[in-house]
């Protein structure tokens, strides 16, 4: 494709501007609300149903479904994926995936290609999801990584946890089962299970499977030397002085 000129790029945007209005126009009379169409691109095959909310800065492309009573941005790109009833997709981007019904998705997380998302799931900000499935009731709440992962039912993941997946050859598999509990800051190097109800310690790094109903703790254990701040702390403040 050449270098439009002036008047090509203008046909070119009013015929594509002409294309969006009847778009759009056509999901508001079957029963879509729109809050404002700022920034609002929906391509001809997606699907959506009556009652769902888009709100503005939202994207759908490819062959995307969304279902009745969803809350759907702002700032979203959904592409090639079906959401199901009643979730919230807030400022994140969605590709080649599912997400079953009452789930909440965002702010600001990722779900890439090949992932299912179960029912009423939490996926909150700075998540990055990707070829992984995850059961329903699951808690993945802030800032964590679950690549190449199946983790089950009930699960909550604390902060900061990372499924080490990439072995610098090959992309292993990490298997979480029901009911577990990921401390904050885990590393699940893969491959490794987690059996049901499985706990896993704050700051552990995880390379052996953990049984069903275990407690796994892989870090240093903490010492305290008294006194030992004491020199820097006045090395410190004769710095600050000068």
């Amino acid at each position: 494709m050449g270098i439009l000129t002036g008047v090509e790029a203008a046909k070119a945007y009013t015929e594509k501007t002409k294309q969006q209005e009847e778009i759009l126009a056509r999901h508001m009379a079957a029963g879509v609300v729109f809050e404002l169409l700022d920034g609002v691109i929906i391509e001809p095959e997606v699907v959506i149903a009556p009652g769902a909310t888009i709100l503005p800065g939202v994207i759908l492309k490819g062959k995307t479904e969304i279902g009745p009573e969803c809350s759907i941005g702002p700032n979203t790109l959904i592409s090639n994926s079906r959401i199901g009833k009643g979730c919230t997709v807030n400022a994140s981007q969605v590709y080649d995936s599912v997400v079953e019904a009452g789930t909440s998705i965002g702010p600001f997380s990722h779900i890439r290609p090949q992932s299912h998302i179960g029912e009423q799931v939490h996926i909150g900000d700075f998540v990055e999801v990707k070829n992984s499935t995850i059961g329903e009731k699951t808690s993945v709440s802030h800032l964590t990584y679950i690549g190449d992962s199946d983790v089950g039912k009930g699960c909550n993941f604390g902060c900061g946890v990372v499924t080490v997946n990439y072995d610098g050859e090959n992309k292993n598999r990490t298997k979480v089962g029901d009911y577990c509990f990921v401390g904050c800051n885990s590393n699940l190097v893969a491959p490794v299970t987690l059996g049901d109800g499985a706990y896993t310690a704050a700051g552990s790094t995880i390379t052996k499977d953990v049984p069903a109903d275990a407690l796994a703790v892989a870090r240093a254990r903490q010492e305290n030397k008294d006194g030992w701040a004491e020199k820097k702390l006045q090395a410190y403040k004769e710095k600050k002085k000068k």
